[in-house]
């Protein structure tokens, strides 16, 4: 298990917008699963509903994105000299909501590799329920 300070050290995302905790399993170069911590004190939930709060759909991708970047930072020499970019998103489907003290497991698979191109099938999921599924591709370049 990797914990946020080793996901500090791979990825340049900070709060608010980092949005993943730890890394719980991997291997190598082509599969994570990754947790993020759902808590209330997280700035969107007071506009992202008052009176209901729900994990807005396009962070949810974005956790499932950032865990993605991680298999390809951690397998290469130097990773703070890169960044990812997401460049496609395909198939992004929501299942259920994402609430305060929920635990999402992210799950992300390398299905395709060409140079510095990467094609990913990502899956979320809050107590063995799937919440949330996508495709997506990403480019690794130099900063």
């Amino acid at each position: 298990m990797k914990d946020i300070n080793y996901i500090l050290k791979m990825i340049p995302h900070r709060y608010p917008f980092l949005l993943v905790d730890k890394i719980i399993e991997e291997k190598e170069r082509k599969e994570i699963k990754t947790l993020k911590n759902v808590t209330i004190n997280e700035p969107f939930f007071s506009g992202h509903f008052p009176d209901k709060p729900i994990m807005p759909g396009v962070l949810i991708l974005e956790s499932m994105a950032q865990s993605a970047c991680l298999i390809m930072l951690d397998f290469i020499e130097n990773p703070k000299n890169h960044l990812v970019y997401l460049s496609k998103v395909n198939n992004f489907r929501i299942y259920s909501n994402v609430i305060p003290g929920d635990q999402i497991i992210i799950d992300a698979k390398v299905v395709h590799e060409k140079l510095n191109s990467f094609k990913f099938e990502t899956t979320c999921q809050v107590n063995d329920k799937l919440i949330a599924k996508a495709e997506f591709l990403a480019t690794m370049v130099e900063r």
